[in-house]
């Protein structure tokens, strides 16, 4: 038989936490034709480029399932000002797939389909907005809340849609025959249940018209997300300080419920009790934009880590930040090291020290280390090398070393544009 071709890339010496397959322990992870091609000790045979990941931590690409990415300037489509570049921004946190949520509507997604996702190195989905027109002023107009407009859309768009969105529907002025109390989100429902997709809801709960115990236990479907779960006007945590009976019985019958940290929905006064007492995040997300990446927010690995500070060890932070958010957008083929997966991989750093990291109430938590990303792949590119791990020496660069193109002789992505 002839000789098996040698791996693309290997990973060697780093310490493997890959909860959707129970591994944890120092293992190499080797790469082929950009698929994991293997993970285990001492793995047989050569590898074209192999990276020394010892002192590191080896895990599945990161799953942000609430940020905003759908920019443009075109002034006959919608798009949110506020959108970030979704391979500036989250590649260099160990971030290979991420969703926009919701940002465009069925009138828009095909350009942001156009535009943005389909030219994106990383990974990305999207909800449509049950609002046409997206995200903003139009989720106020029931009108524009068209079930069958946004199912439609994202059953022509399923290789890129994951679900339907609502959010930031009458928050503050009293409820009318124009405005009902649940209409965005009974909307939302239906047109989840025509294409077969769950719900991502951004909610302000307004009892007694519209409690949030109810959002959880009659309105939403199992399988539906509840975002921005430790903001600050869910009732998570009762006067004695104790996790609400409702919490418990929503995620028994299935809601997922996401972080979705933000600009102002993430507060250590709910989510530290709420862990304490058997209550995680099921998902961990930033819903980051430029509103907020500069502030409370700042990345994924930030954010991860104060879940880690509130008590959450590393391993389940891993196992919420892949397996989890893959499970919740129905795509369980990624946040997964398995052999024939896509070679989505981060390597990151486990920092000790004396570090503190605020909510958005502008409250102080102390954490104990700090992550950082040093490596990601990306469908087996090297797309972010903090340090210079995959490369050599300069003295032993040979001769492509001023060769700017030489990068993908070593499978390496060009990080270099003509």
């Amino acid at each position: 038989m002839p000789a098996e071709a040698p791996y693309d890339l290997l990973l060697s010496g780093g310490h493997v936490v890959d909860p959707a397959n129970d591994v944890d322990g120092i293992v190499d992870v080797a790469v082929r034709d950009n698929k994991i091609a293997a993970v285990g000790v001492n793995l047989p045979g050569s590898a074209t480029h192999t990276v020394d990941c010892s002192g590191l931590w080896i895990v599945p690409g990161l799953l942000d399932i609430h940020v905003h990415t759908y920019i443009t300037r075109d002034s006959t489509v919608g798009g949110f000002g506020g959108s970030v570049d979704g391979d500036a921004h989250f590649l260099k946190e160990g971030v290979t797939t991420c969703v926009d949520t919701g940002t465009a509507g069925s009138e828009e997604i095909e350009h942001f389909r156009k535009t943005i996702i389909d030219r994106s190195k990383i990974r990305m989905f999207a909800y449509v907005n049950i609002s046409a027109p997206g995200m903003g002023d139009p989720e106020q107009t029931v009108s524009n809340l068209d079930p069958k407009k946004a199912a439609a859309a994202a059953t022509e768009h399923s290789e890129v849609v994951v679900g339907i969105k609502t959010a930031h529907f009458w928050t503050k002025l009293p409820f009318d025959d124009e405005h009902p109390p649940w209409a965005s989100v009974d909307l939302s429902v239906e047109a989840g249940e025509i294409c077969n997709m769950p719900v991502m809801v951004d909610f302000w709960p307004r009892p007694p018209e519209r409690p949030y115990d109810d959002l959880i236990l009659k309105h939403l479907r199992p399988g539906d997300i509840h975002t921005h779960v430790f903001a600050r006007q869910f009732p998570i945590i009762d006067d004695d300080g104790k996790v609400y009976d409702h919490m418990f019985a929503a995620r028994e019958r299935g809601i997922h419920f996401d972080v979705g940290h933000g600009k102002g929905s993430f507060w250590y006064r709910n989510g530290v009790p709420a862990i304490m007492q058997g209550f995680p995040p099921d998902s961990i997300s930033t819903d980051l934009h430029m509103g907020n990446i500069h502030g409370h927010v700042h990345s994924m690995l930030d954010t991860m880590g104060k879940c880690m500070a509130m008590g959450m060890d590393f391993n389940e932070v891993i196992y919420r930040s892949t397996v989890t958010p893959a499970r919740a957008i129905r795509h369980t083929e990624l946040g997964t090291l398995s052999a024939g997966a896509d070679a989505d991989i981060a390597v990151l750093r486990r920092t000790p020290g004396t570090y503190s990291l605020r909510d958005c109430g502008w409250g102080r938590l102390a954490a104990k280390e700090r992550l950082e990303c040093e490596l990601t792949v990306r469908n087996g590119e090297i797309l972010w090398d903090r340090q210079g791990l995959s490369c050599p020496d300069w003295e032993d660069g040979g001769p492509d070393y001023f060769n700017m193109p030489g990068t993908q002789a070593r499978g390496i992505a060009r990080l270099w544009r003509d």
